[in-house]
């Protein structure tokens, strides 16, 4: 490859690395929040009552000027309450509770790392061609 042609795939990479990388982080968010949904679907993570709790889990995301941020979260109630337990708190109206955790975002963070390292491979790839 000449100077030149890789001055050129490089200029053309500096325009299409914005969107691949968008693209790649979208995607990350959605199997992000896929897996977080089924770690909510039962044991070890809470049971499933009426599914209104699994499915309050959203992604946000949004565009920087070379890549982009994504949010994955619930503005359910009880959300941290089930990662991370209840025990022996009182509340304003003299209740204890005792309520053990049933971890569902935790075990999901290792395997959405993993899942964006590699969709940026593949933006970074797909631009450089």
């Amino acid at each position: 490859m000449t100077p030149d042609e890789l001055a050129d795939r490089l200029d053309r990479a500096r325009t299409q690395i914005g969107p691949a990388i968008q693209r790649a982080v979208r995607h990350t968010g959605e199997l992000g929040r896929a897996r977080i949904r089924g770690n909510a679907s039962g044991r070890p993570g809470p049971n499933v009552i009426t599914g209104a709790y699994r499915n309050s889990w959203e992604t946000t995301t949004r565009r920087l000027p070379y890549g982009a941020s994504c949010t994955i979260g619930t503005n359910a109630p009880q959300g941290r309450r089930l990662e991370f337990g209840y025990m022996g708190m009182t509340d304003s109206i003299g209740r204890t509770y005792h309520q053990p955790p049933f971890p569902h975002v935790g075990p999901a963070i290792d395997y959405i790392g993993a899942t964006l390292m590699m969709e940026m491979r593949y933006a970074v790839a797909e631009v450089l061609r």
